[in-house]
C-alpha cells in the first residue's frame, strides 16, 4: 500500500495504471447554489385530488348532475307550485300531460281514444264534449251489437223464452186499445230469419187479437216461415164477429223443442183511418226506434212504457248497428273551456260583483233582486277575470228570491285560475298535479333515505371499526349479536313497528335503522381487517399513535371509498323498500310518499299510463344516478389512486 504526502500529490504519479492529478480533487459545482428543483405542479390536498379524479369519470359527473337536478326539484317544486295535492278536485281528474301547445300531437294535453260509439245526431263521439274532439275518424262499416244503446240503428227485437215455459202463456203483446170493424185497422210485420242465435232456434208463432174480456181472435195461423206480413186487415177479421172491442195484438210462440225458441221482429206497423193515437206508439220501424220510443215515453209519462209492448219472456235485441270512431280528445278544453249551462249560486255571483268583475241590480239588495232585473242589468266589467260571460236562465224560490243563475261560464276562471292551466305530468284520480305530487313524495322518500343512510353510516362505521380493529373476543361477541339480529326477517321487524307505532315517518326510520346498519358494519369490519396490519399502521403504532388515531386517521380513510359507495346506494334502496311496503298496504300515512303514489297508481297502467310511467322514470333516474355517483365516489376517495391520472 503506497502512502502519498501533500508534496507527492502535486506530482504526476501512476497507480494501478490510473493517472491522478490535482484537478481531480476540485469541486465540480464550486461557486453554484445547490438546492432541490421546483415542483412542476401545485401542492394539493386529498379532497382536491379526489375531486379531480371524480371529474375525470364522465359517467359519474352526469349522474351527479341528474341527481342534483332531481334533488333541487324535490326541494323547490313543492315550495313554488300552488297546485292543490291534499284535497280532491274531482272536476280536474285524469288530465293528460301537457308541455306543448294543444294540437302538436305530442305531450299536448290530448289523449288518443279508440272504439267509442259515434253519435250521428251530435256528430261527435257519444258522451264527449264536441269542441274538445279533434282528428275524428269514423268507421265506414257498422258494428253489430246485441245490447241496448241509444246510439244504435236498425236491428231486431229478439223475443224469446226459457224452454221450461208453459206453451200457452208465451206471448209478446201490445197495450190494449180500441179496435173497430169500420176503422180499417191494418197490421204490417217484418221478421228476421237468422238461425241459431245464441245457440237457440227460431220458433213457430201465431198472431191473435185478444179482447179485454179474454176473447181470442186468430189473425194469422201458426207457421214457421218468416215472410213479411203485409196489410193484415184486423178490422175485417173483427167484423166477422163484432163491430168494436178493446184488446191487444199478441204474438204467441209454441214450445216445440228442448232449445229455447225465439222470434226476431224488425218492424211492426199499425194503421187505421179513425185517428187512434195509440197505434203510433205501438208501431216501430226497427229495434232502434223501439228503444228510442221507450226512452222518450219514460221521460214524459209516469206509466210504464213497456206496457206498449210487454212479454212474459225476454225482450232482447239483435244486430243493432252502431258506428265506432277514433279521435284525439283535448282534456283541457273539455275541463276549462267556456261552456253554456253552468249553474252558479247567487252568492258566488255577488262575490264577482264585489270584486268589480261584473255588475247587476245597482242599488238593489239581494233580497229584493228579481229575476227580470238581474237579466236586464247583468254586465261583465272585466272579462279577463269574471267567470260568467252571460246569463241565460235565473232560478228563484217560491217567494221569488233569486237562488242561482245558469249561463255561459269560463270554467278555468271559475276554478280560480287566471289562464288556462297546464300540468306537465297530468293529474291523477283526485285532480292532484302529478308533477308536484311526485316531487313532494320524492322529497319525503329522499329525506327518509338520507336520514336512514346517515344513521346507518355513522353507527355502522363505529360498530365495524371497533369489531374489526380490536378483533378477538370483542369481535366474536359483536358478530354474534349481529347474527342474532340479522336472523329476524326485516319485514317482520317493520310490520311489528308499524302495528305498535303506526304508519308514520319515525316508525319507518326506526325500523329501517334497526337492521340497516349491519351491512355498513360488515363492510367496515372487513376493511379494518384488511388494513390494520399494514406497515404504515405498524409504524404509527410504534411512534405512539393512539387507537383512536389509528382508526380514524390511518385505517378508515383507506376504507372510506367502499363504505361511502354502499351508504350512497342505501338511499335508493330505502326508497324501494318503502315502495314495496306500500304495495302491502303498509306505506306511509298522512304524508306524500313516492311508494304510496306508485302503489295507488299502478292500477291505471293500461288506462292512464302517465300516472305510473312518469313516477317510474323518476325513480329509475334516481337509481341510475345514485349508482353512477356512488361508483365515482368510490374511485375518488380511494387513497391508493392519489396522484394517478
Amino acid at each position: 500500500m503506497n502512502i502519498f504526502t501533500d508534496e507527492d500529490v502535486k506530482k504526476k504519479i501512476e497507480v494501478n495504471d490510473y493517472e491522478i492529478t490535482v484537478e481531480d480533487f476540485k469541486f465540480v459545482n464550486e461557486g453554484k447554489v445547490i438546492h432541490d428543483e421546483k415542483f412542476a405542479t401545485k401542492p394539493t390536498t386529498f379532497f382536491k385530488d379526489a375531486l379531480k379524479r371524480f371529474r375525470k369519470n364522465k359517467s359519474s359527473v352526469v349522474g351527479a348532475f341528474i341527481l342534483g337536478f332531481l334533488l333541487l326539484l324535490a326541494i323547490f317544486v313543492p315550495m313554488i307550485s300552488s297546485n292543490e295535492i291534499d284535497s280532491p278536485i274531482v272536476k280536474e281528474a285524469y288530465l293528460a300531460p301537457k308541455l306543448f301547445k294543444s294540437g302538436t300531437g305530442f305531450w299536448d294535453g290530448t289523449r288518443k281514444v279508440k272504439n267509442v260509439i259515434y253519435d250521428k245526431e251530435s256528430e261527435c263521439p257519444a258522451d264527449y264534449y264536441k269542441p274538445a274532439v279533434t282528428k275524428l275518424k269514423v268507421d265506414s262499416e257498422p258494428t253489430f251489437i246485441n245490447q241496448k244503446s241509444k246510439y244504435c240503428e236498425n236491428g231486431y227485437i229478439n223475443f224469446s223464452f226459457d224452454n221450461a215455459s208453459d206453451t200457452s202463456m208465451n206471448y209478446f203483446k201490445s197495450n190494449e186499445t180500441t179496435f173497430t170493424a169500420s176503422g180499417n185497422y191494418m197490421l204490417n210485420v217484418s221478421f228476421g230469419q237468422d238461425e241459431n242465435v245464441n245457440g237457440n232456434e227460431l220458433a213457430e208463432y201465431a198472431i191473435y187479437l185478444i179482447s179485454s174480456t179474454g176473447d181470442e181472435y186468430l189473425l194469422s195461423d201458426w207457421k214457421n216461415t218468416y215472410e213479411d206480413i203485409t196489410n193484415l186487415n184486423i178490422s175485417q177479421k173483427l167484423g166477422e164477429v163484432t163491430t168494436k172491442i178493446k184488446g191487444s195484438i199478441e204474438f204467441r210462440i209454441k214450445m216445440n223443442s228442448d232449445i229455447s225458441p225465439y222470434l226476431l221482429i224488425k218492424e211492426i206497423e199499425l194503421t187505421s183511418n179513425d185517428g187512434n193515437k195509440d197505434l203510433a206508439r205501438m208501431s216501430f220501424a226497427n229495434a232502434s226506434e223501439f228503444i228510442n220510443r221507450v226512452n222518450e215515453i219514460s221521460s214524459t209519462e209516469s206509466n210504464n212504457p213497456s206496457n206498449y209492448w210487454k212479454s212474459n219472456g225476454f225482450i232482447n235485441f239483435y244486430k243493432l248497428e252502431v258506428y265506432y270512431c277514433s279521435f284525439r280528445f283535448d282534456t283541457y278544453a273539455a275541463t276549462y273551456d267556456t261552456t253554456s249551462g253552468i249553474v252558479v249560486a247567487i252568492s258566488d255571483l255577488q262575490k264577482y260583483k264585489d270584486n268589480g268583475w261584473c255588475t247587476f241590480g245597482t242599488g238593489v239588495e239581494n233580497e229584493k233582486l228579481t229575476k227580470e232585473l238581474l237579466l236586464e242589468t247583468f254586465e261583465v266589467l272585466d272579462p279577463q277575470k269574471c267567470p260568467i260571460s252571460s246569463i241565460d236562465e235565473v232560478t228563484v224560490n217560491r217567494i221569488g228570491k233569486v237562488m242561482e243563475v245558469k249561463g255561459s261560464c269560463v270554467r278555468y276562471l271559475k276554478y280560480g285560475y287566471d289562464s288556462m292551466p297546464s300540468f306537465i305530468f297530468g293529474t291523477d284520480e283526485y285532480g292532484h298535479d302529478l308533477f308536484k305530487k311526485a316531487f313532494s313524495g320524492l322529497r319525503t322518500s329522499l329525506i327518509l333515505g338520507i336520514c336512514t343512510a346517515a344513521f346507518c353510516l355513522l353507527f355502522g362505521v363505529c360498530w365495524g371499526a371497533i369489531s374489526g380493529y380490536f378483533g378477538g373476543n370483542v369481535d366474536l361477541a359483536m358478530e354474534r349479536f349481529c347474527d342474532i339480529l340479522g336472523g329476524v326477517p326485516w319485514i317482520v321487524i317493520m310490520t311489528l313497528c308499524i302495528l305498535h307505532l303506526g304508519n308514520n315517518f319515525f316508525t319507518f326510520f326506526l325500523a329501517l335503522c334497526m337492521t340497516g346498519w349491519m351491512g355498513t358494519a360488515g363492510r367496515t369490519r372487513t376493511q379494518f381487517y384488511r388494513f390494520k396490519g399494514r406497515e404504515y399502521v405498524l409504524a404509527s403504532r410504534t411512534l405512539g399513535a393512539s387507537d383512536m388515531r389509528l382508526i380514524f386517521r390511518h385505517i378508515l380513510p383507506n376504507a372510506l371509498g367502499t363504505i361511502v359507495t354502499s351508504s350512497v346506494l342505501m338511499i335508493p334502496s330505502t326508497i324501494f323498500s318503502e315502495a314495496s311496503l306500500a304495495y302491502l298496504n303498509l306505506g306511509l300515512q298522512g304524508v306524500q310518499s313516492f311508494g304510496v303514489m306508485l302503489s295507488d297508481n299502478q292500477k291505471y297502467i293500461s288506462t292512464y299510463p302517465n300516472l305510473i310511467v312518469f313516477p317510474a322514470v323518476i325513480l329509475a333516474l334516481m337509481m341510475i344516478s345514485f349508482n353512477l355517483f356512488g361508483n365515482g365516489l368510490r374511485d375518488a376517495l380511494n387513497p391508493s389512486l392519489k396522484g394517478s391520472d
